[in-house]
C-alpha cells in the first residue's frame, strides 16, 4: 500500500463514522480485525522497500539468514517475496552458464544434470524452515481468534446474565470487570468480528438503560473517558513534532485504536474530543501529504536522472578486450556510473523495476564478461606456469654440470625463453623467479669460480712455455742445438696446456721463432732438411689447436693456392722462352728465365713436401 493509499485508509478509519445517538461514542463501521489488520499492513507499507538487486547471490543468501531470525513472519513474508525471485534469476544463469560449459565440453545435453550450489541448498532449506514456521504462527494466530471468540461469547452470555441481577453496587463492578476483560482479550475471526462487536455494544447500551438508577456512576465514568480521550489528544497533537513523518503515522495509528477502545464521553463533550482528535490527526496527515508530495517530486526527477545512467552504462555490457589496463579503466567508469546511480536516491514504484533491472543487467554483464576475461587470463597464466616450471626444472638439472660450454649455452637459451613466455600467477611469480634465477646463478658462480682456478693453471703454463722457449733461444745462441734436442722441447711444449687466451698468440709466435733459431744452427743437416723440420714443428703445433682440423683445412689451402700460382708462372715463363728464343740478344734473357723456372720448380718441390706432411698429420 503506497502513503496516498495508506491516508486515505487512514482517513476512512476516522471520518466514516457516525454518533451513536444513545451513547455519544462513534459507531464502528469496520470489523475490529478488520482494523487491526488494516493498521499492521499500513506500518509494513511505511517502511521502505529494500533494493537488493546489486547483491550476489552469497550476499543474499546470508541476508536472509539473518532475516529469518526475526519474529515478525509478515515482514520477513515481504522481504523474502522481494529475494526469492533476484535469487532464481542468478540460480538459472549459473544453471545456463554450467549447461553450455557442459555441451562445450562435448557432452550430451539429454545427460545434464545440475544440482547447485551450497547456498542453493542453504536457500531451499532455509525457505522451507520459515514457510513451516510461517504457516504454524498463521495456525496458532487462528488457533488464538478462535479461543478469543469462545471466550468473548462466553463474556457475553455473563453480560447477558448481568442485566437482570438485582445487586446494583456488585452488577457494576462486574460489569466494569467484563468490560476490562473484553478489552484485553485479542482479535477473533473476521466472519465473526462484526457482528460480535455489534452484540457486545447491544448488550453495553442495555446495560446502561436498564441501570438507570446509576446515572451518576454511568456519568462519572464518562468522564474518567473523557480525560482518557483528552490525553489522546494531547499525544496525537504532540506528534506534528516528530520528524520522522513515518514514525508520526505509525504513532497515530496506534492512538485511533486506542481511541476507538475507550468507552463512552458525556454527550456535551463528545463532539469537542472528537473533533480535537481529528483535528491533530489532520495535521499530521497534511505533514504526510507533503512529504509525499516532495517524495514523488523528488522521485520524478531521479527517473530521468537514472534513465540517463541506465543508458550509459549499456554501452558496458558488451565491453570486451584483451589488456588488463583497459578493463581496469573501464571498472573505475562503471563504478563511477554506480556511485551516480545511488546518490540519486529513490524510484517511483511503477518506474523502479523496469529502470533497476535495465541499470544492473547491464552493470552485472560487465562484471560477467570481466570474470570470464579474467578466468580465461588465469588459464593462460596457469600454462605459463607450467611452461616455466619445465624451465626450471630443466635449469635446475643443469646446475651442477661441470659441462661449462655445452650448459653455458643452453642455460642462455633457458632464459631467453623464460623472457618471451608470459606472466604467471601473481602469488606464484616472485617465488618460481627467484628458483629459476638461484639455478642459474649457482651454475654461473661454480663456472667463475672453476675459471678462477684455470686462469691460474694457465698462468702457469704460460711461464712454463717462456721458461721453455728462453732455453731454445739459449742453445740457439749457444749454438748447442741438436735434432733430439729439437724433439725434447717439443714434446715439452705441446704437454703443457692451455695459457690464458690474450696471451695465445704472443706465446706461440715466439716459440716459432725460438725453433727457426735453434733449427738454423743445426750442424750437419742440409736447408731443405731445416724447412721441413721447421714445417714440421708448425704443423704439430697446429695439430694441438683445439681447433686444428679447421686450421690444417685453411693451410692446406693456401699451399694449393701457392703451388696453383707457382705452376702458373712456370708455364708463363715457359712460354716466353720461346718468344724470346727468336729475340736479338735473347740468350741472356733465356738464362734469366731458365733460372727463374729452376727456383720456382724447387719452390713447388718445397710445397708439395708440405702438403705431403700436412696430410700425415692430419
Amino acid at each position: 500500500m503506497d502513503l496516498e493509499n495508506e491516508k486515505t485508509a487512514e482517513l476512512e478509519d476516522v471520518h466514516e463514522v457516525g454518533m451513536d445517538e444513545n451513547h455519544g461514542e462513534p459507531a464502528l463501521l469496520h470489523s475490529e480485525s478488520d482494523l487491526r489488520d488494516h493498521t499492521e499492513e499500513e506500518a509494513h507499507d511505511d517502511e521502505p522497500e529494500q533494493d537488493y538487486s546489486k547483491l550476489s547471490k552469497v550476499q543474499l543468501v546470508a541476508l536472509v539468514k539473518e532475516l529469518i531470525k526475526e519474529e515478525d513472519v509478515r515482514k520477513v513474508d515481504r522481504q523474502l517475496r522481494n529475494i526469492k525471485p533476484l535469487i532464481d534469476e542468478l540460480r538459472d544463469a549459473e544453471r545456463t552458464l554450467a549447461l553450455n560449459r557442459f555441451i562445450l565440453d562435448g557432452s550430451n545435453p539429454d545427460d545434464f544434470q545440475y544440482r547447485g550450489d551450497e547456498f542453493d541448498a542453504s536457500f531451499d532449506a532455509m525457505l522451507k524452515t520459515f514457510r513451516d514456521k510461517r504457516n504454524q504462527v498463521l495456525r496458532n494466530q487462528e488457533d488464538a481468534k478462535s479461543e478469543n471468540l469462545r471466550i468473548k461469547l462466553e463474556l457475553l452470555e455473563q453480560l447477558r446474565g448481568l442485566t437482570d441481577l438485582q445487586d446494583i453496587q456488585d452488577q457494576f463492578d462486574q460489569f466494569k470487570a467484563l468490560q476490562k476483560k473484553w478489552k484485553s482479550i485479542g482479535p477473533v475471526p473476521g466472519t465473526q468480528a462484526k457482528t460480535l462487536w455489534a452484540n457486545y455494544h447491544a448488550l453495553v447500551d442495555r446495560f446502561y438503560d436498564n441501570q438507570s438508577i446509576y446515572f451518576e456512576l454511568k456519568e462519572l465514568d464518562r468522564k474518567k473517558n473523557l480525560e482518557a480521550k483528552l490525553e489522546l489528544c494531547e499525544r496525537a497533537e504532540k506528534l506534528n513534532e516528530v520528524k520522522d513523518i513515518r514514525q508520526a503515522v505509525r504513532e497515530l495509528n496506534e492512538l485511533h485504536h486506542e481511541f476507538k477502545h475507550i468507552g463512552p464521553v458525556p454527550n456535551d463533550e463528545k463532539e469537542n474530543a472528537w473533533q480535537r482528535f481529528k483535528a491533530a490527526s489532520d495535521a499530521v496527515y497534511a505533514r504526510r501529504d507533503e512529504f509525499v508530495k516532495n517524495l514523488n517530486q523528488e522521485f520524478a526527477a531521479n527517473v530521468a536522472l537514472k534513465q540517463t545512467l541506465a543508458d550509459d552504462v549499456q554501452a558496458f555490457a558488451s565491453f570486451q578486450s584483451d589488456r588488463i589496463k583497459e578493463w581496469n579503466g573501464k571498472t573505475k567508469e562503471i563504478l563511477d556510473l554506480q556511485k551516480k546511480w545511488e546518490e540519486k536516491g529513490g524510484l517511483p514504484r511503477n518506474k523502479a523495476k523496469e529502470l533497476n533491472k535495465k541499470f544492473w543487467s547491464a552493470f552485472k554483464a560487465f562484471f560477467a564478461n570481466k570474470n570470464s576475461f579474467f578466468k580465461k587470463l588465469d588459464a593462460e597464466r596457469t600454462q605459463n606456469l607450467e611452461k616455466k616450471n619445465q624451465l626450471l626444472q630443466r635449469a635446475l638439472a643443469l646446475k651442477e654440470s661441470t659441462d661449462w660450454d655445452a650448459a653455458t649455452q643452453e642455460l642462455k637459451v633457458l632464459q631467453q625463453q623464460w623472457k618471451e613466455i608470459g606472466p604467471v600467477p601473481e602469488k606464484l611469480r616472485e617465488k618460481i623467479y627467484q628458483e629459476f634465477k638461484q639455478a642459474c646463478d649457482f651454475f654461473f658462480e661454480n663456472r667463475r669460480s672453476e675459471q678462477g682456478k684455470r686462469d691460474h693453471e694457465q698462468v702457469d703454463n704460460l711461464k712454463a712455455k717462456e721458461a721453455l722457449c728462453a732455453q731454445l733461444e739459449k742453445h740457439a745462441a749457444e749454438k748447442t742445438a741438436n735434432t733430439e734436442l729439437l724433439k725434447q722441447f717439443e714434446d715439452q711444449f705441446n704437454a703443457i696446456g692451455f695459457v690464458p687466451k690474450k696471451d695465445m698468440a704472443a706465446i706461440r709466435a715466439r716459440y716459432h721463432q725460438a725453433v727457426e733459431k735453434f733449427i738454423s744452427v743445426l750442424e750437419g743437416v742440409s736447408d731443405d732438411e731445416k724447412n721441413k723440420l721447421v714445417l714440421e714443428n708448425q704443423l704439430q703445433d697446429l695439430k694441438n689447436d683445439p681447433m686444428a682440423d679447421q686450421k690444417i683445412y685453411h693451410k692446406e689451402q693456401a699451399l694449393r693456392k701457392k703451388i696453383q700460382k707457382v705452376e702458373n708462372d712456370i708455364a708463363v715463363w715457359r712460354n716466353n722462352l720461346e718468344f724470346f728464343a727468336r729475340a736479338k740478344n735473347g740468350e741472356k734473357v733465356r738464362e734469366e728465365f731458365n733460372a727463374k723456372i729452376d727456383e720456382a720448380a724447387g719452390h713447388l718441390k718445397q710445397l708439395k713436401e708440405q702438403i705431403k706432411l700436412l696430410r700425415a698429420v692430419s
